[in-house]
């Protein structure tokens, strides 16, 4: 494995050094200053492995945060309470600031790449990810310090403009262009934990979802869709399947391993989904089973939850099992949303999801639903069963505009975001400030 030091701004308590150990393609030990570098592949790779300090905190956001599984132990049942305790130091500590400072440090390496390698494809694949930590960034905390460049000196780290920058602005002037320039430059080609224009166009049409921008999302996804199968992105006939690392339908997904150190230094999230926490021993949220229950799914119920533990078991594989970023139900599932959304008739949306359904042993909802409304609530009970225990049902919530209704209770908007890590605030003497109610 290859340890690459270099110097670079990374949001105030990253000032110094980032090391990084990953499971990427790397060659013999070395160390040495970003300003030697000639050879930028390491970099690039340190981009990718500091998503691993995300998958925990996304998971236990995306699920423990909403209606799929509980936490037991004070303080952290505050994932269920929507007020300011969940600002406490416990737990910005254990999610909020591992993921905060790993995504800057993913940035920081990517700006690395897009400024000096020569490499047409190292520069794109960097651009990617830099994308991919703007999005997670924005979806967690809302408005978001913006660096586009490196910092290779400390001194000039008090020149950086640390205000944060509006999510809207975030969107349009970094993440879109960035999807943008991936696609352009990257193949369609599909290979294990890296970047693809087939995974930046899906990403790309995530982003237009969240920004609303139905029109521009159903191109997108339309063409992932299209061209999924010529790369060997399949669905998976089984549903046991469909999260392991050999999946056909992963479009990217973020590389683990039990027997390579990541960036995240508490219990990973297949423990988390498992009972295997102590915090959370009995983490399955009944709401969750009686959503299986009510759609008669009793195959994806089988594979996601163990009823009589308690848990979640679709990560059963532990750390062999890779996150999973977007994979094509997933695209699927949102292409049926975006067509609903930009009025396209029931008897055309339906019928997308009858493969989905129907390795769930399920019978196709054609009929069962005619107005966008029913089409809209059938879509989101199919994503919350298809994707439960992937990170994604507080994110639907939220940018549906649905926390209320499915919460049963009314939500703070204060609250649909996360709060930014105290130490942050602090280090740059209240330039970067807090999100409201926390």
């Amino acid at each position: 494995m290859k340890k690459l030091k270099y110097i670079g701004l990374g949001l105030l308590a990253i000032l110094a050094v980032v090391a990084c150990d990953n499971d990427l393609d790397q060659t013999p030990p070395l160390q040495v200053e970003s300003s030697t570098l000639t050879d930028y592949a390491s970099v690039l790779n340190a981009a990718y492995h500091y998503h691993t300090g995300t998958c925990t905190p996304l998971a236990v956001m995306g699920d423990f945060r909403a209606d799929n599984a509980l936490m037991d132990e004070e303080p952290y049942p505050a994932f269920d309470r929507y007020n300011s305790d969940l600002a406490g130091g416990d737990l910005v500590e254990q999610f909020f600031r591992p993921f905060y400072s790993n995504l800057y440090k993913s940035i920081l390496s990517a700006n690395n790449v897009i400024e000096n390698s020569t490499d047409i494809n190292e520069v794109a694949e960097a651009k990617f990810l830099r994308a991919l930590s703007y999005f997670k960034l924005v979806k967690v905390f809302g408005d978001v310090t913006v660096i586009l460049t490196p910092q290779p000196d400390i001194s000039e780290i008090p020149l950086v403009d640390l205000t944060r920058k509006p999510a809207a602005d975030v969107y349009s002037n970094i993440i879109i262009p960035d999807l943008q320039d991936a696609i352009a430059d990257l193949t369609n080609s599909v290979a294990s934990g890296r970047a693809s224009a087939l995974a930046a166009r899906g990403v790309l049409g995530q982003v237009y979802m969240y920004q609303g921008n139905y029109g521009n999302a159903e191109t997108q996804l339309a063409t992932v869709i299209t061209e999924a199968s010529a790369e060997g992105v399949l669905l998976e006939a089984n549903f046991a399947d469909v999260v392991t690392d050999s999946s056909s339908e992963v479009i990217f997904a973020t590389q683990v391993s039990s027997s390579v150190s990541d960036e995240y230094g508490f219990t990973e999230f297949p423990a988390w989904f498992a009972g295997d926490d102590t915090k959370a021993p009995l983490p399955l949220d009944a709401d969750l089973t009686a959503a299986f229950d009510a759609a008669g799914d009793t195959v994806r119920k089988g594979l996601t939850i163990d009823t009589e533990d308690s848990v979640g078991v679709k990560y059963l594989g532990g750390l062999e099992q890779d996150w999973i970023e977007l994979r094509l139900s997933d695209v699927i599932l949102m292409y049926a949303e975006a067509l609903n959304e930009n009025n396209v008739p029931a008897s055309t949306v339906l019928p997308l999801l009858d493969d989905i359904r129907t390795r769930a042993g399920l019978p196709s909802l054609t009929g069962t639903a005619s107005t966008q409304v029913e089409v809209r609530q059938a879509i989101a009970d199919e994503r919350r069963l298809e994707l439960a225990f992937e990170g994604h049902r507080w994110f639907d919530l939220v940018r549906t505009g649905t926390v209320d209704s499915e919460m049963g209770e009314t939500v703070n908007s204060n609250y649909h975001v996360f709060p930014i890590p105290n130490s942050e605030i602090l280090a740059s003497d209240g330039v970067i400030t807090q999100n409201p109610g926390y």
